[in-house]
Order: C-alpha cells, then structure tokens, then sequence
C-alpha cells in the first residue's frame, strides 16, 4: 500500500486535475473543504450489509483480554461517543457506490478481491482485529491478535504483521477523519514484541490536517500498557472519493 500510495502521488504531480483541485489552507476545514463531513465519511463506511459478512466480530478464537476489552469499548458505542467499524472482505464493500479519483482503476473479477489484513480465512490463524473510531475526537483503538500465520521469531508476531495492522488502522481513521486515501510516508519504531495469540492495543490519533495531507501516530501497547510494542507515525493523502455513474 506505501509504495501505491508513492505511485498515486508521483502521478498526482503531473494529471491536471490535481493542479487544477484547490491547495487547503492550514485554518481551512478539510472537511467542508471536500465536501464531506465526518459523520457523512461514517455513515458511508459503516453501512448495514445483510449480505455481506462483518469480520470484526468476536469468534472463538478470541483470547479472553480481547474479548474482555471489545466488551467494554462496545459498551462505550452505546453512548454514541465510539463506533465499531464493520470490516468487510473488501474496501469494495465499504464504499460501494464510489470509485478512486484520477481513474485509478485496475480490471478484475470482483470476487478476487480481500483486505490484506483479512486474506487468511480460517478463524484465528491471521489477524483477529476490530477497530473503535471516536468522530469527535478524531481517535481510535484497534485491538490486534496475532494469529500463528504470522509468526516471525518463534512464537513471536512478525514485525511486518503488526506494520500492515498499523497501515490498515491508520488508512481506516484517515478516511474517516477527512477523506485520506493513500499513505505517503509510514515510520515504526519496533520496541518489544508480541507473543502470538496475544492482544495488543493500537492507540491512534490524527495529529492535524492540512495541506492536503492527514498526519496521524499510533502506540502499540498491551493491555495493562506496561509494555510498549512499537510507536508509529503516518501521512496520508487527502483526495475525495467519486461516485459511480449510475447505470
């Protein structure tokens, strides 16, 4: 996704639209600026789908500080300051209806498309994870349990896993926090690391908007956090969705 993400920018540079597209003040609202506010950028994303399986879900391979910790921020979503994020195979899903800018369109059967982070299919072998976003605060908590799949030294997660976790949070709260759609540049700093089966809890924060661009940073914890798995920092790219012609 970070080497997309150089590849859409390089691209950027030269397509004309882009020159022609409006240079975002620092005091400028991002938001308004691009036409979506972040309940809007929500409501999209966070659709009801009946026909389509919602993977942030508890299963039974949950370890018990997982399903003990998405209990609780579950509890705080009934006081309309956190939102469970659903997280469907494919982005496809979750903004249905829209399309990349730019013509950045690539042709395949649709049914090939899945999430990187949900490409292992068997229940607990991969990444077990869910996302709470707070809107008003511009923050969110990801909790993360590393499957056997992903084992770097034995019996460890590897550090790849937990920077594409990272990745996939970070893209999830940029678009939500001001349609961020690429990631141009994403710093880890490793510190300690996470037994596999284990949670870990992913602290991230938009840190600013402007310039057309979204900053945001991450700590990786566990639970008690007393340990510190690895610090992170991002930008993201800020272009707006378009919709679909309609048929």
């Amino acid at each position: 996704m970070m080497r997309r993400g150089f590849q859409v920018a390089a691209r950027l540079g030269h397509h004309r639209a882009f020159l022609r597209a409006p240079r975002l003040l620092p005091r400028l609202n991002p938001a308004s600026a691009f036409g979506s506010t972040t309940d809007t950028l929500v409501a999209r994303f966070c659709q009801e789908k009946k026909d389509v399986k919602d993977f942030a879900l508890p299963n039974a391979s949950w370890c018990p500080d997982m399903l003990s910790t998405y209990q609780e921020f579950l509890e705080k979503t009934k006081a309309s300051t956190w939102i469970k994020l659903p997280s469907f195979k494919s982005n496809r899903d979750h903004i249905q209806g829209f399309k990349l800018p730019l013509g950045l369109t690539v042709t395949s059967d649709k049914n090939d498309w899945r999430n990187f982070t949900r490409c292992i299919q068997v229940e607990g072998q991969g990444y077990e994870y869910v996302i709470f976003f707070h809107p008003a605060e511009k923050k969110a908590i990801c909790l993360f349990q590393p499957g056997p799949y992903l084992e770097g030294p034995p019996g460890f997660a590897h550090g790849g896993s937990l920077a594409a976790m990272m990745d996939e949070t970070f893209s999830k709260i940029a678009y939500l926090a001001g349609e961020g759609l690429f990631t141009l540049n994403l710093n880890i700093k490793f510190k300690k690391l996470i037994p596999l089966g284990s949670l870990a809890v992913l602290n991230v924060e938009v840190e600013k908007i402007e310039d057309q661009k979204i900053y945001i940073s991450c700590v990786a914890q566990s639970r008690d956090e007393q340990t510190v798995y690895a610090k992170s920092s991002a930008v993201f790219l800020q272009l707006k969705l378009e919709e679909e012609p309609s048929q």
